[in-house]
């Protein structure tokens, strides 16, 4: 990877070895294998050792869960904050591993949609509770530094399953917990 980096700072007209630029293809690498490091985690691994049995049926939140990936059509970063529900059915799961199971999706090259549907359908799958909703809201670098350049949009994406798919008050519950109506 950092032979390649070199080679794109050539290509932009720069000099790898010019003093600023020295360390950077080592540091950009280094970066880059953090940012993506989602791609050696497992949803498994992440959850199964903290699935419990609880007589617990309401509705369980973890909200304003902060959020950074790349996004893989420019490879600039957007971020946001992550939102999350479920209603258990005889398993609840560590409540930090939810913000960890988000981590581990942002940190591949994404787009918000598949991200959104991505820790829905793994929380359904791995706790099977009678529903699951996410919410992202995110900043795109790549609406706001390129493009339209749009500085203060947000794109919000939500995946709904289950409950609160099928039931708009379970919806309502959640979208005013989270402090959008």
């Amino acid at each position: 990877m950092v032979d390649a980096i070199k080679e794109i700072l050539l290509a932009i007209g720069e000099d790898p070895s010019r003093e600023g630029l020295k360390k950077t293809p080592e540091r950009v690498s280094r970066s880059l294998e953090y940012l993506t490091s989602g791609y050696r985690q497992d949803a498994d691994e992440i959850l199964n050792s903290a699935l419990f049995d609880v007589p617990y049926d309401e509705m369980v939140i973890v909200k304003d869960i902060e959020l950074f990936s790349l996004c893989e059509h420019h490879l600039l970063p957007f971020f946001g904050k992550c939102h999350i529900a479920y209603l258990p059915d005889r398993k609840v799961v560590g409540l930090s591993k939810v913000p960890r199971l988000v981590d581990m999706y942002a940190r591949r090259l994404q787009v918000q949609e598949r991200l959104t549907l991505q820790i829905a359908e793994t929380i359904n799958n791995k706790i099977q509770p009678r529903g699951v909703a996410v919410v992202i809201e995110a900043q795109h670098l790549c609406m706001i530094m390129r493009g339209v350049e749009k500085q203060h949009s947000v794109a919000l994406t939500s995946s709904m399953l289950g409950a609160f798919k099928e039931n708009q008050n379970t919806r309502n519950e959640f979208l005013n917990l989270i402090g959008r109506s």
